[in-house]
């Protein structure tokens, strides 16, 4: 999974030309990683949401981003290992139009070893 960090604000100045742009980028990535069976699914995030915390009967929900950086999105990948696996993420626009941007590359857990549960598969 890549998961796509970025200050919430990084596009704000962007003129409608370079958010287009950015836009055309995002989706020349997305056809390559298509065209090189790389891509699972991959979505933009929402910037308004809620952080849920707590326990049962103390529950907390507040604004889910009390710093500048938020997930902006994320890609579901397959790669061979974790080298591929960021090699693509190098790829991602995010980088060419922001000098805030960061990814995270995380395997994604298939199977509980310690009870040998299979998660099911998305």
């Amino acid at each position: 999974m890549l998961l796509i960090r970025n200050e919430g604000d990084a596009k704000a100045n962007f003129s409608p030309e370079q958010h287009q742009q950015f836009l055309n980028a995002c989706m020349v990535y997305i056809q390559k990683l298509t065209k090189n069976g790389n891509l699972k699914s991959a979505q933009p995030l929402v910037r308004e949401g809620k952080m849920i915390s707590g326990t049962p009967g103390a529950w907390k929900d507040g604004p889910y981003s009390e710093t500048k950086e938020v997930i902006v999105g994320y890609y579901h990948i397959l790669a061979n290992n974790m080298d591929e696996a960021i090699d693509i993420a190098k790829g991602n626009p995010e980088f060419a139009y922001s000098t805030t941007a960061r990814i995270e590359v995380r395997p994604i857990k298939m199977m509980e070893e310690s009870t040998s549960y299979v998660y099911p598969k998305g």
